[in-house]
């Protein structure tokens, strides 16, 4: 089938019934050559069309819509998968009418589930898979929001039964954190203590920890992979630093780690850092089946260390079209075939496999960064040693008219989605530029950037003038 080609206009050009509130809502003209005989000319853009099209014309519509869209191989901002194989391509299909939560009509789908966070509880050094309990998610967001509630509800049974206030709980983490667990603190009445990150201390490490822990902190939260720079946080610190505070107050604090990126990438490319269930305050852990899991999106996982670890008063037992389930999530119904994906990925792959995957990506990662080091114009704010994910800083030069949100800009019309952005809280006056390596991006692709780097900046260090621009605002939202 040809190409159809349509244009957004405000005008009241609808055919059929499709002609009120033409002018206020806009519509989606379609192309004379393309429509059929009696078929409507546009459709109103912001409600349901009073009457319906051939399928190949609501195709085209939503197609020609969606490939105005970035190109997703070039998107070096996210972390999400944005390519799978063939035969996945194929189980997605297969499997796309699947109900996760429907475990009795789908019950082969809900064992593979159970397969795969037990292979993470595995993955993740568990001292005691048969008494571990995990879920799978709509992302690491729910994962996080789980991990979290589990949290507080062990804190309020412990200080309950020991007659003590449960009005004032908090939770510690570093200023940055993933904003899912702002949502979390905002959702669940939890107030946020966040340790600010400096130049000296680049990540939540354990420094001044004592400072921001007390009798209500149900937990801390350490980041495998900070969004914002793709640095770990060095989760066994962070456990020794809990441990000397507890032999001077007696406070007892579980750390969740947040491994939305780093639980895919620390047990292969760096086996024997200790930043999982062998840390023992380490209860809870979340990971990203989406990103480095190399699945598409919305997957996320969450295991705990032992099911006394995820309170029994999280855990409903639902009757759902005959059939009585254990099920603790924030969603109801959800897509089924990401899990079978991800079962599909380690069978695929297995441990040899995700490694030279990771490698690959961390290979070039390294390569870009130290690419990047020696360009006059950068400072590297860390270098893509942890997972594949870097961050830079521009340097100061005396007259320079342009800045890393120029940069961007310039990237993008060649193509590239580069995020430029603040650092948090304390480093606002920092603006960094991040690069995500993910699965596809080869040194051939990292060549072609390096050359289109270099051009963007040749050519805004020759401005005679600073570049007109609004106020700069990042697209970044990590």
């Amino acid at each position: 089938m040809s190409d159809m080609h349509f244009s957004t206009t405000a005008s009241s050009t609808c055919c059929g019934n499709d002609t009120r509130d033409a002018d206020r809502l806009g519509s989606v003209e379609i192309n004379p050559l393309f429509a059929r005989p009696k078929e409507a000319r546009s459709f109103p853009k912001n409600r349901i069309p009073d009457t319906g099209s051939l399928p190949e014309t609501a195709y085209q519509v939503v197609h020609d819509d969606a490939m105005l869209d970035g190109n997703a191989r070039l998107n070096l901002a996210t972390f999400v998968g944005t390519w799978m194989d063939d035969y996945a391509n194929r189980i997605y299909m297969e499997a796309a009418d699947k109900n996760m939560i429907d475990k009795d009509e789908y019950p082969k789908t809900a064992e593979i589930e159970d397969r795969c966070w037990r292979m993470l509880a595995d993955l993740w050094n568990n001292p005691d898979i048969d008494h571990a309990i995990g879920t799978s998610t709509i992302g690491s967001s729910e994962a996080c929001m789980l991990g979290g509630l589990a949290l507080k509800r062990r804190w309020v049974k412990t200080r309950k039964a020991a007659g003590l206030p449960t009005d004032k709980p908090n939770l510690v983490m570093s200023s940055a954190v993933q904003v899912c667990w702002e949502k979390f603190c905002n959702y669940f009445d939890v107030e946020p203590r966040f340790v600010p990150i400096s130049e000296e201390h680049k990540v939540l490490d354990g420094y001044d920890l004592d400072k921001y822990v007390d009798e209500n902190t149900i937990g801390v939260v350490a980041i495998m992979g900070v969004t914002y720079t793709g640095m770990y946080e060095p989760v066994q610190h962070i456990s020794d630093a809990l441990d000397r505070i507890q032999e001077k107050t007696g406070l007892n604090i579980h750390i969740h780690v947040d491994a939305a990126s780093g639980g895919m990438i620390a047990p292969f490319i760096q086996p024997d850092l200790a930043w999982d269930f062998r840390v023992k305050r380490v209860v809870s852990i979340s990971t990203s089946g989406h990103k480095y899991g190399l699945v598409y999106p919305g997957l996320g996982w969450v295991v705990w260390r032992s099911t006394a670890d995820l309170p029994e008063s999280l855990v409903f037992k639902v009757s759902y079209l005959g059939g009585e389930m254990p099920t603790f999530a924030l969603n109801f119904s959800r897509p089924g075939a990401q899990v079978l994906l991800q079962y599909y990925m380690f069978l695929r792959l297995g441990v040899e496999g995700y490694r030279r995957v990771q490698q690959a990506s961390h290979d070039v990662a390294k390569y870009l960064s130290s690419e990047i080091a020696t360009m006059d114009d950068f400072t590297l704010w860390n270098d893509g040693s942890d997972i594949p994910v870097f961050a830079w800083m521009l340097k100061d030069k005396p007259g320079r008219k342009w800045n890393l949100y120029d940069l961007q800009d310039r990237l993008r019309m060649k193509g590239w989605l580069v995020p430029a952005y603040p650092m948090p809280v304390d480093l606002t006056d920092v603006t960094v530029q991040r690069i995500v390596v993910r699965n596809g991006f080869s040194h051939d692709l990292a060549e072609s950037f390096l050359k289109d780097l270099k051009a963007c900046v040749a050519y805004l260090d020759n401005l005679q003038a600073p570049m007109p621009s609004e106020a700069h605002v990042s697209g970044f939202h990590h």
